[in-house]
């Protein structure tokens, strides 16, 4: 490809509006274009790697035994409604109504798409078990798309699903997508780790997250600093021995706390500290009111809320539903004199305050001298605070540490929850009806290529890893008005097209700053510089990962990209995917090497 007409436009500054690396680089190289929020049109640079992503997704989905099928876009409320997710799913999904009225949304997933296809065209467990993908666009309205495509509202998404006749069947099902998804995102170059997580719409009880640690994140991995346990912060479990103290119980006491509402207000103003404090929030738990109490100094943790009650919808309450509910407005909520109607949960380190504070439902007043035992009564403690650092690790080994992670991949043990709901049903070896035990397993892509760009660059741009580089070579001559480097400059196009590299040449009549620039901004893993030397056939060879540079004869040029690949500089990973030319070779033996090197991860 000839760079003079290539549309691969680029910008010096970064734009104001793009918070991240991935973002400025994205659209300062020329990948991507804002359409309106959270919409991209992806250019030529963008949509190539896009498509060495798809690729290599596709050879590992493949391989693992799953089939590609594509499905619409448009899905049918009915299905919605029939699994329960149609008002379950929130405001995220996108709706719509054609000319006779009725309902569609735009798919942000597939699960009720492929059960009904899978229930009409599979009833033996003779066809099972059966896993199938689709890579397509999803739609999904984001209350605030940020973060260019790592929070987008329409995005290029790898989503498969497996049927199976057992729950043994399933854990075969689940492995196999778990280490194809370990090769694909090694296979991309990325650091990442495989964390346990929460299932949130989709459903399912056992999931696991690929999470991409960057030091800027939409997660929190809560991770062990001695052992191996890794977890989403939202779904990490809180394993900590709490103690009372000995000291002597005192009398309940109202006092005013005027405009003191926060949690670091009230503790000041009182002059004790956030441990003694009392947090109390009120949710609505599928329509119900549910006090939670945490203590002052932890977080409250929605999703354990949802899992403690297995609910579809927990949110904050409104300020509407807290004086409906407790008679007062937001800031000065406490359990005590709660009405009968309100569950009041309470984690488990409020049992050991003694002595503490609390709102005291009413405006400008808070309680002190509070105890549990006494003054308040809990329907049922457990575990529903965020994990923190410093926390002793669930596993028992270390203590906890927070790493920031893109999530670019999630797999799912979905059981019967669809396919019940649904009736997808087979026959088994007894003649009996059965649900198909469901698998889901999806991969942003999109994403995963922002999340490539977060942890590969420098101050000068990208650095692709060689799998997922637009272009393998970038072949830039000096001034491409002299004859003898133009010339050069297009032998080595036409040699390097033919040995099967992807080569950009900037035949543009720019300065070489110019050229030089957009070539590290661009990234691709080697550069050929093509200047006063030409006459003599010697051209200079850059790799951009490490920087080094070497001067090389026209005739030594092939030779010296292969050594250079053998030696690791493009990454001994990526070789056999980029930079081998003969494909006829046994994949399994490249499966055992990418299944022993992520192992080591």
């Amino acid at each position: 490809m000839k760079q003079s007409t290539y549309l691969a436009p680029t910008l010096r500054d970064i734009p104001s509006d793009a918070e991240v690396k991935s973002h400025q680089l994205m659209l300062r190289a020329g990948l991507i274009r804002q359409s309106t929020s959270g919409v991209y049109s992806f250019l030529p640079l963008g949509l190539k790697v896009l498509k060495k992503v798809e690729n290599i997704i596709r050879e590992e989905m493949n391989f693992a035994g799953a089939q590609e099928l594509l499905m619409p876009a448009i899905q049918q409320a009915e299905l919605w409604k029939e699994s329960g997710r149609w008002e379950a799913y929130g405001p995220e999904l996108m709706r719509l109504n054609d000319r006779h009225g009725r309902e569609f949304a735009l798919g942000p997933t597939h699960e009720e798409v492929i059960t009904t296809l899978v229930r009409d065209d599979v009833q033996s467990y003779k066809k099972l078990p059966m896993t199938l993908y689709q890579i397509q666009n999803k739609f999904r309205d984001e209350r605030r798309p940020r973060f260019g495509v790592l929070r987008a509202r329409e995005f290029l998404m790898k989503d498969a699903y497996s049927f199976d006749a057992t729950a043994e069947g399933l854990d075969e099902s689940y492995e196999k997508m778990y280490k194809a998804y370990v090769r694909i995102f090694t296979r991309c170059g990325l650091d990442f780790r495989a964390v346990v997580a929460d299932s949130g719409a989709i459903g399912g009880k056992e999931t696991h997250e690929f999470m991409v640690l960057t030091e800027v994140g939409e997660d929190t991995i809560a991770y062990s600093d001695t052992s191996d346990f890794a977890a989403n912060i939202e779904i990490a479990p809180v394993n900590v021995t709490y103690t009372k103290s000995e000291e002597a119980v005192e009398s309940l006491e109202k006092v005013d706390t005027p405009e003191k509402k926060t949690i670091e207000d009230v503790a000041t103003f009182l002059n004790v500290p956030k441990e003694k404090l009392i947090k109390s929030m009120l949710f609505m738990v599928d329509e119900e009111p549910v006090l939670v109490l945490v203590r002052g100094d932890h977080e409250v943790n929605d999703v354990k809320i949802k899992h403690l009650f297995d609910a579809q919808i927990v949110e904050m309450a409104t300020e509407e539903d807290t004086k409906k509910w407790m008679n007062c407005v937001p800031g000065y909520v406490g359990p005590v004199n709660v009405n009968s109607n309100v569950k009041v949960i309470a984690d488990h380190a409020v049992q050991a305050i003694v002595n503490g504070v609390c709102g005291a439902n009413e405006a400008q007043k808070h309680l002190i001298n509070v105890n549990g035992d006494r003054d308040f009564t809990v329907d049922q403690y457990g575990d529903l605070r965020n994990i923190q650092e410093g926390d002793p690790s669930p596993d028992g080994k270390g203590v906890i540490r927070f790493k920031e992670g893109i999530e670019v991949g999630h797999v799912f043990k979905l059981g019967i929850k669809y396919s019940e709901a649904m009736g997808a049903m087979f026959l088994d070896e007894n003649g009996k009806n059965k649900p198909m035990i469901m698998g889901c397993y999806g991969i942003g892509v999109s994403r995963t290529v922002a999340a490539i760009i977060e942890q590969h660059h420098d101050e000068d741009g990208i650095v692709w890893p060689a799998s997922v580089s637009p272009f393998h070579i970038h072949v830039v001559p000096v001034n491409i008005k002299q004859d003898d480097q133009r010339e050069l400059a297009e032998e080595l196009y036409r040699v390097l097209g033919q040995e099967r590299y992807d080569v950009l040449l900037d035949d543009r009549a720019e300065r070489p700053g110019v050229k030089f620039k957009d070539a590290d901004l661009f990234g691709f893993p080697i550069r050929i510089t093509v200047g006063k030397r030409a006459s003599e056939g010697v051209v200079e060879i850059k790799v951009r990962k490490t920087g080094e540079n070497l001067e090389v004869h026209k005739d030594d040029i092939l030779a010296t990209i292969k050594k250079l690949t053998q030696e690791g500089e493009l990454n001994s990973l990526d070789v056999y995917v980029l930079f081998t030319q003969d494909r006829s070779g046994d994949y399994s033996a490249v499966v055992d090497l990418l299944d022993n090197q992520a192992s080591e991860i």
